[in-house]
């Protein structure tokens, strides 16, 4: 597809409905003047791809604030280590629920606005980041299904990813991962922009007034959609590969890889800005 540049960002389209690739140099990046540009791309686009960047951690934070404000973790820190290897990360029974379609922080009252991923170690095959654009799929839904989501609430809950990979959980698992919480938000969220984009993802549950099985179909029907060719980019990593996504308007998951692998990435994030509202 063409490139394009804008005051200076050079931006190619990766897919017509998803993901842009910047070509621009570290230190062009890491000097702040494109910040706009790349927040402005990141809303339309969903997913920006920096080819071989290979920050480090303190360049990927430096990077990060130039964006907005960094989202800390619960330790303090400002880098996250995504990896199945407990040795590693501290995060491994909940980064198993990474394997489905989500987006982070559903029950903060402003859910993180973008995340940004860099590969360190990769595995032989598998472990591509998959990504859909919920703006995208709800701009295409007909007239006759915006008008019925329009209104519709859904409960959803931190602990249902466990029971995609944990089927019987002990009762310790399930009341550590229900301690998490759960709310009830609008299937569609309208942005401050006036943009709407689809809240879907593996913690919606229950459609509020719906019955179980309509529920279940619905969402799963919605999910499909959001997830299909049109709207979709699977990412292959490459060594020193930084992906931004913007978690408000796109879901993502991890695809399958040998779990002694060593996959390892470094996650940054950007301080939510704005709650989900109908």
């Amino acid at each position: 597809m063409a490139t394009a540049t804008q005051a200076g960002l050079i931006a190619r389209d990766i897919k017509p409905n998803i993901g842009s690739t910047v070509a621009n140099s570290k230190e062009d990046l890491l000097s702040g003047r494109h910040s706009a540009e790349i927040r402005d791309l990141l809303e339309r686009r969903g997913v920006i791809h920096f080819p071989g960047i290979a920050m480090t951690d303190e360049e990927q934070v430096a990077f990060t604030r130039t964006l907005g404000e960094t989202a800390k973790e619960r330790t303090g820190d400002e880098v996250f280590t995504i990896s199945l290897d407990p040795e590693k990360s501290s995060g491994v029974e909940y980064l198993k629920g990474a394997f489905y379609w989500h987006f982070d922080g559903v029950i903060q009252a402003k859910p993180i606005l973008a995340s940004i991923l860099s590969a360190k170690v990769l595995p032989a095959t598998g472990g591509n980041t998959e990504f859909c654009n919920t703006y995208a799929a709800y701009d295409a839904l007909s007239d006759e299904d915006k008008a019925r989501f329009a209104n519709l609430r859904v409960i959803h809950s931190n602990w249902a990813p466990l029971l995609y990979h944990s089927p019987e959980p002990s009762q310790q698992q399930l009341e550590m991962f229900a301690s998490f919480g759960e709310i009830e938000l609008p299937l569609v969220w309208t942005h401050q922009s006036g943009r709407k984009s689809l809240v879907l993802g593996c913690t919606a549950t229950q459609v509020v007034g719906m019955g179980r099985m309509e529920s279940t179909l619905l969402l799963n029907r919605l999910r499909e959609w959001a997830t299909g060719e049109p709207f979709h980019y699977s990412h292959k990593w490459a060594k020193g590969d930084m992906l931004m996504w913007d978690n408000t308007g796109t879901l993502h998951r991890a695809t399958p890889y040998p779990i002694e692998s060593g996959r390892e990435l470094h996650r940054t994030k950007l301080e939510g800005e704005e709650p989900i509202a109908a």
